[in-house]
């Protein structure tokens, strides 16, 4: 048996991503320049690209909400899950990342099917409920995760009953089961678990990850 070292858990993410994802050069170029440009590297791994296409498409879905967009790579796979007349609307802070974004979707022939909102998430989002934008049948929401029950609330409020909700980052190489964390980031993402856990409005669940991006997580919730 394998032990489960860092290196081996990496050997695994790749074998999995040959195996069940493969190469994909519009996105591959899409995060090389993300990089060039300055763009943190904290984009899901291809296998969670690959879980928000499929979660897209097991829920049917139409509307899709992301919060953060960083350079587009989320957003290339949840717009290539939905028909050719479905929305992808998308929430970015940093005006510069978005430009990246636009480049990268264009390339991935998704730039159609998706609008990128800037500024402040926690303003964008009364203001897709102020026009009408509501209810998305998905959202996603993997930005600054000090306001992710912030987030988590409004997800429910532009949802319905069967929107499907993805939380990113909740596990925090561990220090989420950690109640004295000083970490905002951290205390951010107990909120959210805590309102997963506790609202009537959600039924959730999360799972801890390894690989690419080392210990982390992801919860997953549907609108009751």
């Amino acid at each position: 048996m394998a032990e489960p070292t860092a290196a081996n858990q990496r050997a695994v993410d790749r074998y999995l991503v040959d195996t069940l994802v493969g190469d994909d050069a519009d996105l591959a170029q899409g995060l090389a320049d993300a990089a060039a440009a300055g763009l943190p590297a904290i984009e899901v791994t291809p296998l969670g690209g690959k879980l928000l296409h499929l979660l897209a498409r097991m829920a049917g879905a139409k509307r899709v909400l992301e919060v953060g967009t960083l350079g587009g790579y989320s957003t290339t796979w949840l717009a290539r899950g939905i028909p050719d007349d479905g929305r992808v609307v998308t929430l970015e802070l940093e005006p510069h990342h978005a430009e990246v974004a636009r480049a990268n979707l264009e390339r991935a022939g998704v730039s159609e099917k998706v609008e990128i909102v800037v500024g402040r998430a926690v303003d964008s989002l009364p203001k897709l409920a102020e026009r009408g934008d509501a209810p998305f049948d998905l959202v996603f929401i993997d930005a600054d995760k000090e306001s992710n029950a912030t987030y988590l609330d409004w997800a429910v409020r532009l949802g319905r009953p069967g929107t499907v909700i993805v939380v990113d980052n909740v596990g925090r190489a561990g220090e989420v089961a950690n109640p004295g964390t000083t970490d905002p980031m951290v205390q951010g993402t107990r909120r959210a678990l805590e309102l997963l856990g506790s609202d009537p409005r959600l039924d959730a669940t999360a799972l801890q990850t390894v690989g690419a991006k080392g210990w982390d997580g992801v919860a997953l919730a549907i609108v009751t």
